[in-house]
């Protein structure tokens, strides 16, 4: 039976207020507290909670035979934390079923495993603690931010203790290959690569309510055919989504619960198809060869490559002088830094800098909550250069800054001592004249 392996991805970044030019050094907090708030319980009444709801009937109505896969990043349930408790909740109601696995992922969507390798594994570390306290669960198999991949980061991912990673079925990649088959890393046959199928993906991520597709209406049967008529040969096919897809960017009124329903009952009671987790199709299935990725890819766009995040002087100036900061904060132990520079490091802020109106404009605006990208990079760097001034206050970067701040530190106790000298001198002295007899009368 060909497996499907359904899988999602659940994030939701902090967005920035406008951060202006004179709040740097004055004001250090950076967060749009309402329009985060705002966006997430949207989305949650929208996508996360009706759809976890139908979801949790499925598993219950197939009798285990439906499985699904996650990864949700740690910004995501931060926020789920603060805003909406009740969705998670609801994903943990769906880890009790044994039918569902949580993936491993970058705790903050962001972009390390380009840059650094420290970071990169603190951020998974991060990540992955969250999800065993929330779910019970110890990720096997690793999503990468966007499913960035290359042969490289499969080694490394690997070298971190996970067995499979998804990444994206890229046409330059496969060539005249399918994706709908196992395949491991380049330098590590150890490590299984699973590869979407961005076709039947997108199909319901982004055309199902498209009523000027050849293909619209999509039903649950037109679906289930197509996957019927693909190659017997092949054996598993990868339906990666976004969970936004499911109420938000598809809303209810599209049909979209109605048809997930549906088709997962036709699967369910297929004789040729079958629900599969990725640990699951790592089990059971034999890979059929390398795939080679010399240079990254990603799911965006038509290019599935890096432009999205690093494509235009703005964002690959952002990016490095972010990540320069990198070897400094890992000497950080101030709890409110700390917590800044995960939420700085996620991938959306990058995007919002995208100048690729051309090709993918109405993707990237549909996301964008700027009025341009030079506005999203003018935003972000004021933002960075305020974090710069508190990181030199906490860990201060070059030898001169150092004694400096010791120098400064020096100072500060010095006067703390002489203000606590002072005040002593005066309860002193403010006790001796209390204490001084009366004078007597001549």
């Amino acid at each position: 039976m060909k497996s499907i392996c359904l899988f999602f991805q659940v994030h939701q970044p902090f967005r920035h207020r406008r951060y202006r030019f004179f709040d740097i050094g004055n004001d250090h907090y950076y967060y749009d507290d309402y329009a985060n708030e705002t966006i997430l319980r949207k989305v949650a009444e929208k996508s996360y909670l009706p759809t976890n709801k139908l979801l949790l009937k499925l598993i219950k109505k197939m009798k285990g035979q439906f499985k699904v896969a996650f990864s949700i990043t740690g910004v995501a349930l931060e926020q789920f934390e603060l805003y909406a408790p009740e969705v998670i909740k609801s994903f943990q109601d769906l880890a009790q079923t044994g039918c569902v696995e949580f993936l491993s992922e970058t705790y903050s969507h962001s972009l390390p495993s380009l840059k650094n390798k420290a970071n990169f594994e603190q951020q998974v570390k991060l990540h992955d603690q969250l999800i065993f306290e929330l779910f019970g669960q110890q990720p096997q198999v690793f999503r990468n931010t966007e499913m960035i991949y290359s042969d490289e980061i499969g080694a490394r991912v690997y070298q971190m203790g996970y067995k499979g990673i998804l990444t994206e079925g890229a046409r330059h990649i496969l060539g005249w290959k399918s994706p709908n088959f196992l395949y491991v890393n380049a330098l590590n046959p150890r490590m299984k690569v699973l590869m979407r199928n961005f076709k039947l993906s997108d199909d319901i991520s982004f055309r199902f309510s498209n009523s000027n597709w050849s293909e619209y209406p999509l039903t649950a049967e037109k679906f289930t055919g197509w996957l019927n008529k693909l190659d017997p040969k092949e054996e598993v096919v990868n339906l990666f989504l976004s969970y936004e897809s499911l109420g938000e960017r598809q809303p209810r009124e599209s049909g979209i619960f109605e048809f997930m329903e549906h088709w997962v009952h036709n699967v369910v009671n297929s004789d040729t198809l079958k629900f599969a987790t990725p640990s699951h199709v790592l089990e059971e299935l034999q890979p059929i060869s390398a795939v080679s990725v010399l240079h990254p890819i990603s799911w965006a766009d038509e290019e599935r490559d890096l432009t999205a995040w690093l494509g235009n002087e703005m964002q690959k100036e952002a990016f490095e002088k972010l990540y320069k900061l990198s070897s400094r904060m890992e000497r950080c132990s101030d709890s409110e830094l700390n917590k800044d520079w995960n939420y700085l490091q996620a991938s959306d802020h990058f995007y919002y800098m995208s100048t690729k109106f051309f090709s993918d404009g109405e993707v990237h605006s549909y996301f964008n909550p700027f009025d341009s990208p030079y506005e999203a990079f003018i935003n972000f760097m004021n933002v960075l250069s305020d974090f710069k001034i508190r990181l030199n206050a906490m860990v201060p970067h070059e030898e001169e800054d150092q004694e400096l701040a010791a120098l400064h530190k020096i100072i500060d106790e010095k006067d703390k001592k002489i203000k606590k000298m002072e005040a002593e001198l005066q309860r002193l002295r403010k006790s001796k004249l209390q204490q001084k007899p009366a004078a007597k009368r001549r």
